[in-house]
Order: structure tokens, then sequence, then C-alpha cells
């Protein structure tokens, strides 16, 4: 893995190489964090949008806007070891470029508040695999209807 650093000046997401690049480096990426015991993840358990268990080691989970980062992306933060692996997503991260990363408790989903990253991508995901998951729920959620709505737009 390359060492990657970001200045704690960078206000804005900007990609350093061309979107889709594996290795591709974005700068000020934002980045919230969320827990499987917040009111609005309870009835989901500590389960993902895939079905898997939410992840925090090694590898972690992290939720994104499918459209923009899509399901399998793996990524890692400057100065953290840790990889992480976009499979969830949530209707406040819908239409922005952030990116919620799972924390297995309250305290640490506090202690992380909300920070401008640097991330490095590892391995882009898969749109056509995030529209095969998302498209049978589309008629559930106007934020599920969204994503679909952009992915299907990003072929024309």
């Amino acid at each position: 893995m390359c060492a990657i650093t970001a200045s704690a000046a960078e206000t804005k997401s900007q990609a350093t190489t061309p979107a889709g690049t594996p290795g591709q480096v974005i700068v000020g990426v934002k980045t919230t964090a969320y827990t499987h015991d917040e009111n609005d993840h309870i009835e989901y358990g500590a389960r993902t949008a895939v079905g898997t268990p939410l992840r925090h080691g090694q590898i972690r989970s992290a939720a994104a806007d499918w459209s923009i980062y899509p399901v399998g992306t793996v990524f890692q933060i400057a100065g953290d070891p840790s990889l992480y692996v976009v499979d969830d997503y949530g209707s406040a991260l819908v239409g922005t470029r952030t990116i919620d990363l799972y924390k297995p408790s309250f305290g640490a989903m506090n202690r992380w508040g909300t920070r401008r990253v640097t991330i490095q991508v590892i391995k882009w995901g898969s749109f056509q695999k995030s529209l095969a998951i998302l498209k049978p729920r589309a008629y559930k959620a106007p934020h599920v209807r969204k994503m679909v709505a952009s992915i299907e737009g990003r072929a024309a």
C-alpha cells in the first residue's frame, strides 16, 4: 500500500487521478460515523445493506451513495492501516460524497465525529452489482430510487 497524507487545510473533495482508477487518491473526503445501535439502524441490526455482518477490524464496513462509491469499493484512509469496504448505504448519504464509517459503539462513533480525510481507492466496486441489489428495493424508499436513477444515468 502507498502511504498517503492529507493537509488539515483541505476542505473539498478532489481526485488526484482519473475517476475509476485503482490506486486513485481522493483528497478532502467528508466522513462521518455510524453504529448499529443508532435509532435509524436498529431495524437492520448489525448487518449491512448487502446482508453481511457489519465489520470493524482490519477490514471495516463503510456506507456511501452507491452511485458515487459503488458496492464493493475498497479504500484506505491516510494514516489508518485498516481497509474499508463499501457494503452499506444510508438515506442521508445519497446525493453527497460523504462516506459513513461503521464504528462498534456510540463512544467510537462520537470520537470520530466528522472529518475530512484523504482516501486511496484500492479497488472500485461494481455499479452493476449495486443496481442488482438496489433495483428490487427501489419501491421502498426515495433515496434508493435516486441511487438507481443516478447509476442508470451513468450509462447514458
